[in-house]
């Protein structure tokens, strides 16, 4: 796997400007040290493992070096970015579309087609911002009442996405 959550945590503790997401989650939540795996921190496991996932179309090259499953979860879980499932007659795995929000502007891009480092850094992202929301949920009432009607909002849609993927399979089968 080429996201190492050791070296992510260790450079989140050594940068002046994001020392402070590792020593609050650390403080508040749970002690890192004692973390192994992303799938073994409290928002993973009450969260983000609660987001189902499909097979999808990778980058040949990339195909064993990411936990993908994990990655749908965190796409799923995020509330910085959107996912999409897209089915093509050629293919029968699902294209991965996501829709990431920055600074007003909407990217769009298909997981099959992004490079290997910008999907380490999509990684990053949704883990530190997954740590920040967990911390703000324990550190501040009125963020963790915003926090967790949204966290049911992206889950249900999320269901939706994932019944309209079955949908899709079923009615692909009978050339539907």
């Amino acid at each position: 796997m080429l996201f190492n959550l050791d070296a992510f945590l260790a450079d989140l503790k050594e940068n002046p400007e994001k020392k402070k997401v590792y020593e609050d989650y650390d403080k508040y939540i749970e002690p890192l040290s004692q973390i192994k795996s992303t799938k073994d921190m409290k928002w993973y496991k009450e969260y983000s493992s609660e987001f189902r996932t499909i097979n999808y179309l990778v980058p040949d090259e990339l195909k064993n070096d990411f936990d993908w499953k994990l990655l749908c979860q965190l796409v799923g879980s995020s509330f910085s970015s959107d996912g999409l499932f897209e089915f093509t007659s050629k293919n029968a795995e699902a294209e991965f579309i996501i829709a990431v929000q920055s600074g007003g502007q909407t990217v769009v891009k298909k997981m099959s087609e992004l490079w290997g480092f910008q999907i380490l850094r999509l990684y990053e992202i949704y883990v530190e911002e997954l740590m920040n929301l967990e911390v703000l949920m324990a550190t501040d009432v009125k963020e963790k009442e915003a926090i967790v009607p949204h966290r049911k909002a992206r889950k249900d849609r999320w269901n939706s996405i994932m019944e309209g993927v079955e949908l899709e399979r079923v009615l692909g089968k009978y050339g539907l």
